[in-house]
């Protein structure tokens, strides 16, 4: 089942099992015969930077419920109207997060840019009616006539301009006459508004900067709040689906549509955004990580950007999960990033290969083990899957075991390897350390064991148990593989919630990548490839790095830890 198919169904579950107030709008305007029985959405990204975790909650509620109501639409549509801070680099890898998303538009994608005729010949439409006029002030003087919240606004000298005079400065700031700032277009509505959004907004600005699509055809460019109604209305979208930041928007947004002859008057709705523990997803905050050089670029594997995420191993099936889990609400809250990491478990606890390496060895001679035999061990590919088969390990006489599966003094519910103690070998036989060696420093270097020859698999003759169980790799056999530890990026579980003097970028955690260069991985994951699963046994979820594996040399990005019970022993006591 591909991606798509993944969506559709869920979307189809989703629906089943219950339904958030948006849909429940949605089910209300189609029995009341609103919008001729259409149900037509639009996810509108600005191509201004690579989409977060944040954003795929937008594209699932978008595109599912295209997916839940038969004959439903969704429109992919980039908000491109800013110049200075857009490129062709983040339309393409928008589009590539939506479809890796499992979803697709059609041939519905569109662009803001591609109604920029129709929006200036709207604009010259309220300048008619004599509901738009041309403002000379600076910005600043805009900005401190826009009043406060208790206090209304002044009007512009500039206000009773004629109409005459109006269409002409708009005419030539479209023809290039005046620089940026000089003039800009705006609405006439309410200096007195308790709403800020409606006191006069500005909706045209003049910018000199190439389009990436309509290279320098414009010199000025409307603003979001008059591109975004319009564009909804003459695609046909019948939900507006917003977040709620954009509360405050809806009466422009409803003023814009009900001065203009348009196709349709699209309702907007709004909804609670997501926000992640331990995470940022600012775009501004974002790009500063990158432009700084905090982290290797957009898809950086610790970034909350879904080519990052991609690139460090989540899976689609798991954000479409957790993004059912949090739902669609009506209130912000900050949702725990455990819930994400739950999902992406559950998921890759079925499908993930399990493999043994070591990414601390310490060595183990097995004194008593033929020094010129070699065997070959069967193991289970993946226990919670038959289908994925088994497996063969070598093994011979020296191997490798994790360090800290060895204590040379053990408190108690230390069941792993220490002096005179037995343990069992995954797939293999029990050991029993023998002898511990080290070198001039006091460093263990080396242990000596012996092995019960009667309890190759896990058992033996005479039925005794063990309650440690060891990950190995034979020494002769191992393969060395970079490996990445991948931890949270921020150290704070609300990094957006600063103290006086403090800068987000203070809180970045100095210990959320961690490189292994020599861990030692079974002989089969040489050829271990992108987009393929493994379990490391008892060490996490691992995937190859999709950028910096090459043939016969992967290297293994950590997707998630595995939960540890002894952390948890230990961290109590």
């Amino acid at each position: 089942m591909n991606n798509k198919q993944h969506a559709q169904a869920e979307s189809r579950e989703a629906a089943e099992v219950g339904s958030d107030f948006i849909r429940k709008i949605i089910q209300e305007d189609l029995a009341a015969g609103k919008n001729g029985g259409r149900v037509h959405t639009r996810f509108p990204p600005e191509p201004n930077g690579y989409l977060h975790i944040g954003h795929a909650k937008s594209i699932c509620l978008n595109f599912g419920i295209q997916e839940e109501f038969p004959g439903a639409l969704c429109n992919l549509r980039f908000d491109d109207t800013n110049p200075c801070k857009e490129e062709q680099e983040y339309v393409d890898s928008i589009q590539e997060d939506v479809h890796w998303l499992g979803f697709d538009w059609g041939d519905r994608m569109y662009f803001a840019s591609d109604y920029f005729d129709r929006l200036y010949e709207y604009a010259i439409d309220l300048i008619k009616q004599g509901k738009a006029y041309v403002d000379s002030q600076s910005a600043e003087e805009i900005r401190l006539s826009r009043g406060t919240l208790t206090e209304p606004g002044k009007e512009s000298p500039y206000r009773n301009r004629s109409i005459e005079e109006n269409l002409d400065l708009f005419e030539r700031m479209r023809a290039g006459e005046f620089k940026d700032g000089e003039h800009v277009l705006r609405a006439k509505i309410d200096m007195a508004s308790p709403n800020l959004n409606m006191r006069d907004p500005v909706i045209y600005r003049i910018r000199h900067a190439s389009h990436h699509r309509t290279g320098d055809k414009w010199c000025i460019y409307p603003m979001y709040d008059y591109t975004h109604c319009i564009s909804d209305a003459l695609e046909g979208i019948t939900h507006s689906l917003c977040t709620l930041e954009f509360e405050d928007h809806r009466p422009l947004y409803d003023w814009v549509l009900d001065q203009l002859d348009v196709p349709c008057h699209p309702r907007q709705i709004e909804f609670a955004r997501l926000n992640l523990s331990y995470t940022v997803l600012s775009k501004r905050k974002l790009l500063e990580l990158v432009q700084d050089g905090h982290v290797n670029g957009w898809d950086d594997p610790r970034m909350p950007t879904l080519s990052g995420m991609r690139r460090r191993g989540y899976t689609p099936d798991a954000i479409r999960e957790f993004c059912r889990r949090v739902g669609v609400a009506k209130a912000n809250s900050i949702v725990d990033i455990e819930l994400l990491n739950f999902c992406q478990r559950e998921v890759l606890n079925r499908r993930a290969l399990r493999v043994m390496a070591v990414l601390n060895p310490l060595k183990v001679v097995i004194e008593n083990y033929p020094e010129d035999k070699e065997e070959e061990l069967e193991a289970d590919n993946n226990p919670e899957d038959p289908a994925a088969g088994k497996r063969m390990l070598p093994f011979c006489r020296e191997i490798y075991i994790e360090r800290d599966d060895f204590m040379e003094d053990p408190p108690k519910k230390f069941f792993r390897l220490s002096p005179g103690k037995e343990v069992r070998l995954k797939h293999a036989y029990y050991i029993t350390c023998k002898e511990v060696i080290k070198d001039s420093s006091g460093k263990v270097t080396e242990l000596r064991c012996t092995y019960d020859p009667e309890s190759r698999g896990g058992g033996t003759p005479d039925g005794r148990k063990v309650k440690g169980t060891l990950h190995w790799v034979s020494a002769r056999h191992a393969k060395k593989v970079e490996v990445r530890l991948y931890d949270h990026l921020f150290m704070r579980e609300n990094p957006d919630d600063l103290k006086e003097g403090e800068k987000f970028t203070d809180l970045l955690n100095p210990e959320s990548l961690k490189v292994i260069p020599e861990a030692l991985v079974e002989p089969g994951l040489v050829d271990a490839r992108p987009g393929t699963h493994y379990q490391f046994l008892r060490l996490g979820y691992f995937t190859p790095d999709s950028v910096d594996s090459k043939p016969g040399q992967p290297v293994f990005n950590r997707v998630l830890t595995l939960r540890d019970t002894w952390a948890k022993i230990k961290k109590k006591g």
